[in-house]
């Protein structure tokens, strides 16, 4: 197996001089040197041959004991030496200080067909920056890591890649629920692919240790190979930078609006400075809209990263990105606009972001209102978000409110209650909304398919991830092959797998991983 090897970051960044892998604070560094920990007995669980292809390995590579070895962390890539990044953040709206790649570590950077790519193991043991940690992930959360990525990217999501999913044959243990009950659980090592792992924190870090230098370092760095498009220099270049990724990242967030993701753990180390949704910890899709649930434990109390605030909470990390460049532009007025820049377009995306889910072409203003009384009946009772919006698309010009409550009936969990009052706001709505769809000029044919084009009919529901790992558990990853595949063409009907377009069974509503998850990895 042949990789090119063109280590950017490591080779112009600076290193940390203390090559010991002990936790500490580590001053004047982007990365420390480590080596990822021996697994005792690897095995190939899943890789993606999309994601192969895009670094440069082949599909028959993939089987190949020198894949194994490299992406268990088994071996090192030729030619390269691996390590972990440097950090810091807010968590949680608070300043957590360090943070550091606790548990990833970075096998070496890849170019193939003209493009960089960062080769990064989750769950390959520790670094300076694990704290009490051990480093490890254990296969749970990694079949959540794998198969989320890869159906954030079919769905037109911005994410990192999942090469590789690796069983490691070591148990570790871990508290699920921080409840004082650990225990040990199977290990194993993702394998991560993006351009970049650079971070808010990234930039957070030097400007909180005043090293202006390796902060000025950093972000000509990452002007230079990822927006190469930015060619002023001087304190006119910084800001644009900025710009750019506020763009990116309000784009990244209209996105998980759009198909009812939740991140759960929305920390400054969590974001991408390329508006890549980045660490798939505690995630969630919306089963009933309810713009208020978080799917982290952790989060339970304040819900600071529920659905409707992931809007804010960019807002809020931006700010503390515009804290983290200021040393290098010294000006807060063009700081500011960027930010003020961000709400406005915000809500402007968001509002066309539900058009489109809606099926209208039009602007209207009378639209802002539309969606404002939708997202008051859809919570009147528990309504599945995906199911409704899918089954809307069948809604024509021709049909009475009744129809249309007829069509979506399969998204309520519980239809005994739509009556009275609750059937009454929803026959106005319909009412208002078959009256929108004939000022369209687009047949209903020609609406169902753009509407279909937004609206997944499959997503990665926290009970399909959790069959998966009960099944893995016991040493069956069938239904892992099975949801990868699937998740291919969530907009797509797949009449094969009807079986996965359903609501969340009751069964799933308490069980540990299926409604609420913690950090724990």
């Amino acid at each position: 197996m042949q990789l090119k090897i063109n280590n950017r970051f490591s080779s112009e960044l600076s290193a940390d001089v203390n090559e010991t892998n002990i936790t500490r604070q580590v001053l004047n560094a982007s990365f420390s040197y480590v080596t990822p920990r021996i697994p005792s007995n690897p095995k190939l669980i899943h890789a993606t041959k999309e994601v192969a292809q895009m670094v440069g390995i082949t599909e028959d590579e993939i089987t190949s004991v020198d894949f194994l070895d490299l992406f268990s962390g088994k071996k090192t890539l030729p030619n390269s030496r691996s390590y972990a990044m440097n950090y810091a953040g807010h968590q949680f709206g608070n300043w957590a200080g360090q943070l550091g790649d606790g548990r990833a570590i970075v096998l070496g950077e890849v170019k193939y067909n003209n493009q960089n790519w960062m080769l990064q193991l989750k769950g390959a043991g520790s670094t300076p920056y694990s704290r009490r940690a051990d480093g490890l992930a254990v296969l749970r959360s990694s079949i959540r890591e794998h198969l989320c990525s890869e159906a954030m990217n079919y769905l037109g999501v911005p994410t990192t890649r999942s090469l590789s999913l690796i069983s490691t044959g070591d148990e570790v243990l871990r508290d699920m629920m921080y409840d004082g009950n650990a225990d040990y659980e199977k290990g194993a090592v993702v394998c991560r692919v993006a351009p970049t792992f650079i971070r808010f924190g990234n930039f957070e870090l030097f400007s909180a240790q005043n090293d202006l230098e390796n902060l000025k370092k950093l972000a000509d760095f990452t002007i230079k190979y990822y927006y190469p498009e930015i060619t002023t220099d001087g304190v006119e270049k910084y800001i644009q930078f900025f710009h750019k990724v506020a763009n990116k990242t309000r784009e990244m967030i209209v996105h998980w609006q759009r198909v009812g993701f939740v991140h759960g753990v929305m920390n400054t180390d969590n974001m991408s400075i390329l508006g890549l949704t980045i660490d798939y910890g505690p995630y969630g899709w919306l089963e009933d809209y309810n713009s208020d649930w978080t799917p982290n434990t952790t989060d339970r109390e304040h819900r600071r990263y529920r659905f409707g605030n992931q809007g804010d909470v960019a807002l809020w990390n931006l700010f503390q990105l515009a804290n983290a460049l200021y040393p290098l532009i010294e000006i807060a007025v063009p700081l500011e606009n960027v930010l003020n820049d961000f709400q406005t377009k915000f809500t402007k995306d968001y509002i066309q972001m539900m058009r489109d889910k809606l099926g209208l072409k039009i602007v209207s203003k009378e639209d802002i209102k539309l969606i404002e009384e939708l997202e008051n009946v859809l919570i009147l009772s528990e309504t599945d978000m995906t199911i409704f919006f899918r089954e809307l698309s069948r809604v024509k010009k021709a049909h009475t409110p009744g129809c249309g409550i007829a069509i979506i009936d399969d998204a309520f969990y519980k239809p005994e209650e739509i009556k009275k009052n609750i059937l009454e706001d929803w026959e106005k709505w319909f009412k208002k909304y078959i009256k929108r769809l004939k000022r369209e000029s687009s047949s209903d044919e020609d609406r169902k398919l753009k509407m279909d084009a937004v609206n997944p009919k499959y997503v990665l529901r926290n009970y399909m991830a959790q069959m998966a790992i009960d099944a893995a558990n016991k040493d069956d990853f069938s239904i892992i092959k099975e949801l990868h595949e699937l998740l291919k063409n969530p907009y797509h009907d797949q009449p094969n797998s009807e079986k996965w377009y359903a609501k969340r069974p009751d069964w799933a509503r308490e069980k540990i991983g299926c409604s609420m998850l913690s950090c724990s990895s």
